[in-house]
């Protein structure tokens, strides 16, 4: 949408922004520095980053509030769950609703009057139109311009590629549990650093948050990155096995997730309007599973 907005296919945007969760992939803050290099600033638009701050130093920090993430659950008596997920309203949803209030010039707890809105643009294609919602707030009406054009997720990646952008990485956090397999190995592949950094934060979580735990609000169970309930270092990456199938058969018998999401994810992407984890979970943070 930036480009279509830059290159005069769709009118010009006052602002993008970017909520930046503090733990992307190093590729998507390249990619972020080159759109706005290349894209934006010859348009005239510009780039806003907001943020609430880093989502992987907040959870292994006891001191402070953390918005949990969808951790796979395993509990003692082998049941299993998911933590909730408050992640996408608190790191991505909730600064972005600051920055608009304040481009607005009502920031909270200022009142917005009822004439006084934003357009807000969401790119999502044809593909997930049943993801294209109303803003929750009267000064945010939301638009989804891909979908007003007709174009699907293959549209999007050849218009990128006819402008050199083939490469567009996927944006969500680097240790989002939501990631397939393809994705871990991908990280593990390319990125040893990156690799070393979820590895070592998915032992890190293995008893929960650390606020949780410092105020003897302790999980009834382990948490884990990987939907297979394993160290993600063990876990079976390379290949969906018998025995993670098997493991699974509850969930695959519930519909999801088929081997094709094992391998690449829950299909739908993670922006703030349309996060892949918008199934409820069967788990609180601290309780056993239902």
């Amino acid at each position: 949408m930036l480009a279509l907005s830059a290159e005069g296919v769709l009118p010009k945007v006052d602002y993008a922004i970017f909520a930046d969760t503090g733990w992307e992939p190093a590729a998507v803050y390249a990619h972020l520095d080159r759109l706005e290099k290349e894209i934006a600033e010859p348009a005239g638009i510009p780039v806003l980053r907001v943020s609430s701050g880093n989502i992987r130093d907040d959870a292994l920090d006891p001191g402070h509030r953390f918005a949990s993430m969808p951790l796979y659950i395993l509990n003692k008596d082998g049941k299993q769950g998911m933590t909730r997920r408050q992640c996408t309203g608190e790191y991505k949803i909730k600064p972005i609703k600051k920055k608009v209030r304040e481009l607005l010039g009502y920031p909270h707890p200022q009142r917005i009057p009822k004439d006084v809105f934003t357009e807000q643009w969401v790119g999502i294609s044809t593909d997930e139109f049943h993801r294209a919602k109303d803003a929750d707030v009267r000064y945010m009406r939301n638009r989804h311009p891909l979908i007003d054009m007709g174009w699907s997720r293959t549209d999007c990646v050849r218009y990128l590629t006819s402008l050199g952008l083939a490469d567009t990485p996927k944006s969500s956090c680097l240790g989002c549990p939501f990631h397939g397999n393809a994705q871990w190995r991908h990280i593990r592949d390319t990125s040893p650093d990156e690799w070393r950094d979820v590895v070592e934060f998915d032992a890190a979580i293995r008893q929960g948050n650390a606020r949780a735990n410092a105020s003897g609000n302790h999980l009834l169970g382990q948490a884990f990155l990987h939907r297979s309930r394993v160290p993600l270092i063990q876990a079976p990456i390379d290949h969906v096995t018998p025995a993670e199938r098997t493991a699974l058969q509850p969930e695959l018998a519930g519909g999801t997730p088929d081997v094709e999401e094992l391998e690449q994810g829950v299909v739908d992407g993670c922006s703030p309007w349309a996060c892949r984890g918008d199934v409820e979970p069967v788990q609180d943070g601290f309780g056993l599973a239902s």
